[in-house]
């Protein structure tokens, strides 16, 4: 059997569950754009960039970006030195399965976390880490202060897998297509050329005053940094490139709070089910609209 590459990190806001709705929301003729460029300046988990590189071949070049430099080391070393990687995590995975009693387990997550927050590592060690502290923090959350150190507690896992060999093996090669870039996300206009689609899946505009998880790096992506990001979508509207952007439902949590409807005016705005798990409080986990929004008329499948 094939394996099929997906992400392979958590993230909070992945988009595995909504493949199917954004595939029927990209532009209509998208399979007949000769040598397409596909760009994602906020990469996060790459649900959607593992998914397009598999489903459309005429994806001839692929640009990801991240501001977050981890990350962004993570997905090189993926890419560049698997076969380093991969016995590296196998010793932490059986270092961690091995311990005992829970107390043990938290104090190995501690002392890891300590060491990746020091930022002195090699770039193989830096993503051993990465990669234990996502598999066994608390609900594969990625968020830092205002020093930039991960703060995210410990999970509670018991045995959680940590190397997953054929997933890694898999993104590796896939990852050998891709342009990797590490910056804000206004940087990958220049790698635009001939018939590209961007896909925007920024940090989300908060539904709450508690429910904020858009602290992937130090400085928060707050509503001025989604009104640059609009201006951003203009530029690329304008250069006669194709967008779609993911983004939360504001007016599923407050009627009268129009700020996409107001920002995005001008471009066509469509409404998808995802499943939410981030909230500690079960009950308040489910179903919750979130925003699509793209530059395009005719989209494979409008409703």
């Amino acid at each position: 059997m094939k394996t099929i590459a997906k992400p392979f990190i958590k993230w909070v806001g992945g988009k595995g569950q909504l493949i199917e709705q954004l595939e029927a929301k990209l532009p209509a003729d998208f399979d007949n754009w000769d040598n397409a460029t596909y760009i994602e300046p906020f990469i996060g988990g790459g649900a959607m960039l593992f998914y397009m590189l598999q489903q459309h071949p005429n994806i001839k070049r692929a640009v990801i970006n991240d501001i977050n430099p981890d990350l962004i080391t993570c997905y090189r070393t993926v890419r560049d030195n698997v076969e380093l990687l991969i016995p590296a995590l196998r010793d932490i995975q059986a270092e961690y399965h091995a311990l005992s009693d829970m107390e043990a387990k938290r104090e190995m997550f501690m002392a890891v976390r300590q060491s990746y927050n020091e930022k002195n590592l090699d770039p193989i060690e830096n993503t051993v880490k990465f990669f234990f502290l996502n598999r066994t923090c608390f609900n594969g959350l990625y968020r830092v202060n205002k020093r930039g150190l991960f703060n995210v507690p410990w999970g509670k896992y018991i045995q959680p897998q940590i190397c997953d060999e054929y997933t890694l093996r898999t993104d590796s090669e896939l990852l050998k297509r891709v342009e990797i870039l590490e910056g804000d996300f206004e940087d990958t206009l220049s790698y635009a050329e001939g018939n590209t689609l961007f896909y925007f899946d920024p940090p989300y505009r908060p539904l709450s005053d508690t429910s904020s998880f858009n602290d992937y790096t130090k400085d928060a992506f707050n509503d001025d940094s989604q009104v640059r990001l609009k201006e951003f979508c203009d530029h690329v509207n304008v250069d006669g490139h194709s967008f779609m952007l993911s983004n939360s439902d504001c007016k599923g949590k407050n009627e009268a709070d129009n700020f996409f409807e107001v920002l995005y005016a001008n471009y066509y705005i469509d409404r998808v089910m995802a499943s939410r798990n981030v909230n500690a409080n079960g009950a308040k986990r489910g179903k919750i609209s979130e925003l699509l929004i793209r530059n395009y008329m005719n989209a494979k499948k409008d409703k």
